[in-house]
């Protein structure tokens, strides 16, 4: 649970409008010219915003996740590309608050550290790994003294330029009660190479570099978990994968707001002309019927998801129990959130007409930002898999 009761929460505390303002325009030059947005991540440290959802005994914001997760869907609507980078450092502040909120010690170093400043980034994702958090191609060798040295390569690092600890996972195959997947944290060291790699058509200010590994070693401290390959119920998978889903979805319908509340300014300054016995009359867009359907019909997609993403949400918060469903529910709201936004993008380009082709204008970068999200875990075979099997049951073997 938050320190703070939603009907006390103002987002404009934590990202006023001048901040955004600021971020929203520097958005398109870190796009264009494919750079990390340091001064973004300054002035979020700066407002206290990577400690947010640390606790206020830690020196904290207090916040849940469902008010994160509010925050997060009002940083994309300014910058998307910072947000999603953004989410990648609050999963893991994220993950060590679902730890505390339910007596699990072990993270306490990562809300200490984000409340200094610390930026943590996200080392999961591996090329060809569908496992991803159940799996990892990554090698963990055990140290003396409890520390783990991991060799490998990780993909999508996003805050590559910048990150000060790196949370991953590798595989143990040596241990006696091999194999285990071991979950830790790292320091940038030369046993860290980061490629300068990251040329992509959207999403280009998150930096999500490749980053490889030669025996670069978390100490004993931080290393987190210890747990089985395959499925299970560890608080370190659900932590992950609660935070990570709903976080996601947050910053996607963020975008979406972001496209409606621009179609909707483009239809009310557009004019037509149309042909009529009078003479040639000016009409504004905003009264074409087919213009006032796909506005419509946006607005119809897009105010399904707030209430669903808070409505989770809340459930990690409040610790609901909502048992086997929870992983139909998580990747099922960040899969919604994705169809979606990705909808509602296209709607607003055919709204704003000619002029959103071109490079310059916002829903340009909307357009190709919004389709990194077919990219993230789950993706829609993961996402429609998990539901079938709720509903249906296992396939035969």
């Amino acid at each position: 649970m938050s320190d703070t009761g939603m009907s006390d929460f103002d987002p404009a505390a934590f990202l006023p409008d001048d901040l955004l303002d600021r971020i929203r325009e520097r958005a398109p030059i870190h796009d264009r010219e494919n750079t990390f947005p340091q001064q973004d991540l300054d002035e979020l440290r700066d407002a206290g915003y990577l400690a947010i959802l640390v606790p206020r005994e830690r020196g904290g914001a207090g916040l849940g996740l469902a008010e994160a997760a509010i925050l997060q869907q009002r940083l994309a609507t300014a910058a998307p590309a910072t947000a999603l980078a953004i989410n990648m450092h609050l999963v893991w502040t994220g993950v060590a608050k679902v730890f505390s909120d339910r007596g699990v010690p072990g993270l306490e170093f990562v809300q200490d550290g984000a409340v200094r400043g610390e930026v943590f980034a996200f080392g999961i994702s591996e090329g060809g790994n569908d496992l991803v958090l159940f799996g990892s191609d990554t090698d963990a060798r055990p140290l003396d003294g409890g520390g783990y040295a991991f060799t490998g390569t990780k993909i999508f690092t996003s805050l590559a330029p910048v990150w000060t600890m790196l949370g991953l996972h590798g595989l143990d195959t040596t241990s006696a009660d091999a194999p285990k997947l071991v979950f830790a944290f790292i320091e940038r060291t030369d046993a860290v190479a980061t490629s300068d790699d990251w040329d992509t058509l959207g999403m280009r200010a998150t930096q999500s570099r490749t980053t490889r590994l030669d025996d670069a070693v978390a100490d004993a401290a931080h290393v987190v978990r210890r747990i089985d390959p395959d499925p299970n119920p560890d608080p370190i998978v659900f932590g992950i994968f609660s935070v990570f889903e709903i976080l996601l979805a947050s910053v996607y319908t963020g975008i979406a707001r972001r496209a409606l509340d621009l179609a909707v300014l483009t239809v009310q300054s557009r004019r037509s002309t149309l042909r009529q016995a009078q003479g040639p009359v000016q009409r504004a867009y905003s009264q074409d019927p087919d213009i006032r359907w796909r506005i419509a019909d946006m607005a119809l997609a897009y105010d399904a998801l707030p209430p669903q993403i808070a409505s989770l949400a809340r459930d990690v918060d409040e610790l609901a129990d909502n048992g086997a469903r929870w992983f139909t529910l998580l990747s099922g709201v960040k899969h919604r959130a994705i169809t979606m936004s990705k909808h509602v993008v296209d709607q607003a380009m055919l709204t704003a007409g000619g002029g959103s082709y071109f490079s310059s204008n916002e829903l340009s970068r909307l357009y190709r930002d919004v389709l990194a999200g077919a990219f993230h875990p789950s993706d829609p075979e993961s996402a429609h898999a998990t539901a079938a099997s709720a509903w249906l049951g296992p396939l035969d073997s």
